[in-house]
């Protein structure tokens, strides 16, 4: 068993997974979406299994190094360490959920949404995997392949423009980063042997000046994807026309990639150059929340709302990133699980208001807690999550952070702090728009009748009840027993957001597993720094107090 590249294995299947979808037939969207859950749930046991094997306090593990180009020092080598090890969990389990709860995402061709889901997926753990910069360059390129056909294939009117201006900012960044990569491979060979792997540049003794220029090549690349302000307007118009599954994949996965890049790669190949940087991008995070937040108070378009929120909690995610301290560091790396996991439900449950409703304006919703009171529970919780409820798991992660900022500056805290309370604002207006008051006339008039004959795709933002006019695209293929606004969810939507909810609850209480494989990793990355926190300041008085009551 120890002898299986569990990691190669980890990402093969999700990829072999899609390539035997490509070749289903396309009739078959139960099939498709059956063996597309399937193969993720195949990717699920695998991870659980590294994760069974896997030692927090070990290092990096599973490594795997093969001799790929030797003339450019470049490798075909894996491995994870806590970081990698979290976000290859969360995004197995988010794979399945999407496949399951987004059933209807895709109607128009099932199987090439399935087989780019899985294609996504295989390439996103590849990406948490590499432990070779050429290699991480390559699969952190590749990934956009399936994210602009999810983006562009599926969604509502307009999703072609998004597509194209999704991919424009990505190749933009990822222009930048092959230029720092090209100088990546300078340094090491003037150092002596050129190599790309990450042991061997985090030991490079870069000049200050080449160091500075490369991290920001690779900072630019990650604030682009993370996304970051003001690199970040792609960002509202993707979620607005992909589909609410899609938007699941690009910011609770794909966008992880930005904040995992800047931990792995800008602080471990650039210690000098992360201290230098980071008075800058601490202004740049807390511009993303307080920006981030407002922006999304105005919002009447859900999904657009949910992205927008996102980039308030990447801002978030950064500032704990350079803050410089181990709870900064712990809180960015349990933000990107627990974002993970809000986020999703967030757009989870947008998704089932928007095939109960035709329209993701919020203007044409309302009063649906009366109707679907699971569903506005599962909305509540997902809010709660978002605005960092206690009890609930981002709550612990945006507790870390804030802690931090406020070690780093009392300014920089004393701005965090405000995210909190505009996300209370977003939220619960949200919230009570969509889910209290009175029904509105129409859905009222109309309730209990079907939304369209089988098969019948209902648009986006069209009226309610109405098919799409011409070949406009559509979000779901409706069923004929699907309503209004009545019915409440399915056991197959419950089941869905299930794995999202207790996630949520169970860590909001007991985060100390994430953070137990988690904080080796950090401690290790800020000691490569030269960052280590200061040691609690204990009053000698207070301290024999202490032990004289103790001993009595």
């Amino acid at each position: 068993m120890s002898d299986l590249p569990w990691l190669t294995v980890l990402f093969a299947v999700p990829l072999l997974g899609a390539l035997v979808v490509a070749f289903l037939p396309r009739s078959s969207a139960t099939l498709l979406k059956q063996v597309g859950i399937g193969v993720a749930l195949l990717s699920a046991a695998v991870a659980v299994a590294i994760a069974a094997q896997f030692d927090a306090d070990g290092g990096m593990q599973l490594t795997e190094t093969h001799t790929w180009i030797e003339a450019f020092g470049v490798h075909y080598a894996l491995g994870i360490d806590g970081l990698g090890l979290l976000l290859v969990l969360l995004t197995v389990v988010l794979v399945p959920v999407v496949l399951l709860g987004a059933w209807d995402d895709g109607a128009e061709n099932p199987r090439a949404f399935v087989a780019w889901t899985l294609a996504l997926e295989g390439l996103s753990l590849a990406v948490f995997t590499a432990t070779d910069v050429f290699l991480f360059y390559v699969v952190f390129e590749a990934t956009l392949i399936p994210a602009y056909f999810l983006i562009g294939g599926f969604g509502k009117v307009g999703r072609s423009a998004a597509a194209v201006k999704f991919l424009m900012f990505q190749l933009v960044g990822g222009l930048v980063l092959l230029a720092a990569v090209i100088g990546l491979y300078v340094v090491s060979a003037d150092a002596g042997t050129p190599s790309y792997l990450l042991s061997d540049l985090m030991a490079l003794d870069i000049d200050t000046t080449a160091g500075r220029w490369l991290f920001a090549g690779f900072f630019i690349a990650f604030a682009i994807k993370a996304p970051l302000f003001p690199v970040h307007t792609w960002l509202a118009d993707t979620t607005e026309k992909a589909t609410p599954g899609t938007s699941i994949l690009l910011v609770c996965v794909l966008d992880k990639i930005g904040t995992f890049g800047m931990l792995r790669f800008c602080l471990g190949i650039f210690p000098e150059a992360s201290q230098w940087a980071t008075p800058l991008v601490v202004v740049l995070a807390l511009i993303s929340i307080v920006y981030g937040a407002l922006v999304a108070i105005g919002q009447d378009d859900i999904l657009r709302l949910i992205g927008l929120t996102s980039l308030s909690h990447f801002g978030f995610i950064t500032l704990g990133i350079f803050a410089m301290s181990t709870l900064g560091g712990s809180g960015a790396v349990l933000y990107m699980v627990n974002h993970g996991l809000g986020t999703a439900a967030l757009f989870l449950v947008a998704g089932y208001l928007i095939r109960r409703r035709g329209t993701t304006l919020i203007s044409e919703m309302g009063g649906y807690e009366r109707t679907m009171p699971v569903l506005a529970g599962l909305f509540l919780i997902a809010g709660l999550a978002t605005l960092s409820l206690p009890g609930l798991s981002p709550f612990v992660s945006e507790f870390l952070v804030i802690v931090a900022a406020f070690d780093y500056h009392w300014l920089a805290g004393a701005v965090a702090v405000t995210g909190i309370v505009l996300a209370a604002i977003y939220v619960l207006w949200a919230y009570q728009r969509i889910m209290t008051g009175p029904g509105r006339p129409e859905v009222e008039a109309t309730a209990g009748e079907p939304i369209g004959e089988p098969g019948t795709p209902v648009a986006v933002g069209a009226p309610a009840g109405a098919p799409a006019p011409g070949t406009a695209p559509s979000v779901a293929t409706r069923a004929p027993t699907d309503t209004l606004t009545t019915r409440d969810l399915s056991v197959r939507e419950v089941v869905a957001a299930a794995p999202l909810v207790v996630g949520l609850v169970l860590f909001g209480f007991w985060p100390m597993p994430m953070l137990d494989v988690s904080n080796p990793t950090v401690e290790s990355l800020l000691s490569h720094v030269g960052v280590s926190d200061d040691p609690p300041e204990v009053d000698e008085s207070t301290a024999i107090v202490g032990e004289t009551e103790e001993g009595h």
